[in-house]
């Protein structure tokens, strides 16, 4: 019917109906959640925690037992969870989904539109929901705009891929890895900095050193 339906106040359906779900959660966030920006187009699916510090902004959605811990930014149209663990002080840029299975530890850095998985051969009319393949990603860890991560990989600390990259197997910690699939073609060091032959980071000084051809360790704390 031309106009739809109507409410007692001139309201349409859509208006009331979503209108009285998306805004009892909106007005509810600062009690649920102190210290917590919640953008008024993001949706929290309950039960949910939320870090202090933390902003979601502009259409994001969080499924529910999903945790993301203190200071995080979650940019535009970021979706999360079902039960994923994010720690303190991540940057989830625009356009990233963050399925069940994955796992980012303190510090991770997710740029635009870079995508995980959680089925390795997924079907369309096949259920997989008991095969979800876990992906972690470990403290301080760098993900460049549109790289992709297959699902059952750990990415090691501080470790750097690039943009576009396609990863397929673990990542060691520190490595500085491109291309499809993704190859490392160097280290990298706390701060990001691309390391050369004397393994010294140009901005801070921290000193490195190859304890074993895939390993690499600081010297300097």
């Amino acid at each position: 019917m031309a106009g739809g339906l109507r409410g007692a106040a001139g309201n349409s359906y859509r208006d009331l109906v979503l209108g009285a779900t998306h805004g009892a959660a909106r007005s509810s966030g600062k009690e649920r959640w102190p210290g917590v920006f919640v953008h008024e187009s993001a949706y929290i699916d309950a039960p949910v925690e939320l870090g202090a510090g933390t902003k979601i902004w502009h259409f994001c959605h969080i499924l529910p037992r999903t945790r993301i811990g203190r200071d995080c930014v979650l940019g535009q149209n970021v979706m999360v969870g079902p039960d994923v663990t994010i720690g303190d002080r991540c940057k989830i840029q625009n356009n990233v989904s963050v399925y069940a299975g994955v796992t980012l530890e303190d510090g991770v850095f997710c740029g635009p539109s870079c995508v995980f998985t959680n089925v390795s051969n997924p079907r369309a009319e096949v259920e997989r929901k008991d095969e979800f393949r876990p992906t972690r990603v470990q403290r301080g860890a760098t993900i460049g705009a549109n790289a992709t991560i297959l699902c059952g990989t750990t990415l090691g600390a501080y470790c750097l891929i690039g943009a576009g990259a396609v990863v397929t197997g673990d990542v060691a910690a520190h490595s500085l890895m491109i291309g499809v699939p993704a190859r490392r073609v160097g280290w990298v060091s706390h701060e990001g900095e691309r390391l050369g032959a004397d393994l010294v980071c140009p901005r801070s000084g921290r000193r490195y050193v190859l304890a074993a051809p895939d390993r690499l360790t600081a010297l300097d704390r």
